[in-house]
């Protein structure tokens, strides 16, 4: 009976794995950023699941705290 019971929480827990690691499918590297002609302070992203790059704008403070090679995951946005 102790042996199902560890066999379950494991099989749980590899399932809850996959699951968490689906929903970061919209968090990257940081690849680089730039300030474009129209304000736009550009971060581009290297996509942790797909590898695809996106160039998102952000306002000032969001382009300052983030630096290349750190992570950063877009809320608003789903997978590229």
């Amino acid at each position: 009976m102790k042996k199902l019971l560890y066999t379950l929480l494991a099989v749980s827990f590899i399932f809850s794995a996959c699951e968490k690691e689906e929903e970061n499918c919209n968090c990257g590297v940081i690849t680089n950023d730039e300030i474009l002609d129209n304000d736009c302070y550009s971060l581009t992203i290297r996509n942790d699941c797909s590898d695809n790059y996106k160039t998102l704008c952000f306002d000032y403070d969001v382009w300052m705290d983030n630096q290349v090679g750190g992570n950063f995951c877009v809320t608003n946005l789903d997978s590229w």
